[in-house]
């Protein structure tokens, strides 16, 4: 889960990068173009290919499109924001799968999961600027969006699991959100520069090896385990806005990603005992 964490880092770099140029929908359309010869290399070697369509077709297409809003949205609320604001204000993604959890799955939730929850919003609440001084940016709400959309592929993810296999579900997601966001970004297609083509190899490489890792990462341990390593990202984030950009979080950013963070690893602990109880 580390090295997938630092992989999405590197990744989610390249988009910020490329998002100063290009506009949002282009850099989504991009970031599934570049990775995609990777992923039917990985598919061929491993034979998967025999199996990729045999899906459920309605979910997937729902995840497409929800992944195609969440990169899109993802990649215009990094133009405004530093990436540790990006990742505090995301890292409610946690908290909305659990609460989406109940609507969709049916799961049960007790009164303490529905307070973390609840704290985790505001966590969300302080990052966003309780003094007004940043509230409801568009930025803000951007990536605020790209979590929403993230909880309900993953919910739909969860689903899919039960029946397809993990090469049709990455294989699916890639293809859907490559095929439509370059549709809908051909008309305002910018020229891809040569100087940004080092940036898209390493947009590639990263989010495939990222994918990858993390799958790898489920399937060998305990998501109360593996899941609290995801906050890893706001080191990496607050040392590439140093790195890059010579910008530091600010207090409320800190503070709001610790309260989200709290909130999050207690859902995910408080999921897995629930888990374990029901089914010693």
């Amino acid at each position: 889960m580390l090295i997938a964490v630092a992989m999405f880092s590197i990744m989610d770099t390249s988009m910020k990068v490329l998002s100063s140029h290009y506009p949002a929908m282009q850099v989504t359309a991009m970031r599934a173009l570049s990775s995609l010869p990777l992923l039917c290399a990985y598919l061929a070697y491993r034979g998967a290919f025999r199996r990729v369509l045999k899906i459920r077709w309605p979910l997937h297409l729902l995840r497409g499109a929800v992944g195609i809003v969440m990169l899109t949205t993802f990649a215009y609320g990094l133009k405004t924001l530093s990436m540790a604001e990006a990742y505090s204000i995301f890292f409610i993604a946690p908290t909305l799968i659990t609460a989406l959890s109940v609507f969709i799955l049916k799961e049960r939730v007790d009164a303490a999961q529905w307070c973390a929850i609840a704290v985790g919003l505001v966590g969300v609440l302080v990052v966003l600027r309780p003094d007004g001084s940043g509230f409801l940016t568009m930025g803000g709400l951007a990536i605020l969006a790209a979590a929403a959309c993230y909880a309900v592929s993953a919910i739909a993810s969860r689903v899919l699991s039960r029946t397809d296999a993990n090469e049709s579900i990455m294989f699916s997601l890639l293809v859907l959100m490559a095929g439509g966001g370059l549709a809908l970004s051909y008309q305002g297609w910018v020229a891809v520069r040569q100087q940004d083509l080092l940036v898209l190899l390493a947009l590639a490489v990263s989010g495939f090896l990222g994918q990858l890792a993390m799958t790898v990462a489920f399937s060998k341990g305990k998501a109360s385990t593996v899941a609290p390593f995801e906050y890893s990202a706001l080191a990496w984030g607050v040392a590439i806005d140093w790195l890059l950009w010579q910008v530091l979080p600010d207090g409320y950013t800190l503070l709001g990603a610790a309260i989200i963070i709290a909130s999050g690893i207690y859902l995910v602990r408080r999921e897995t005992v629930h888990a374990e109880a029901e089914h010693p």
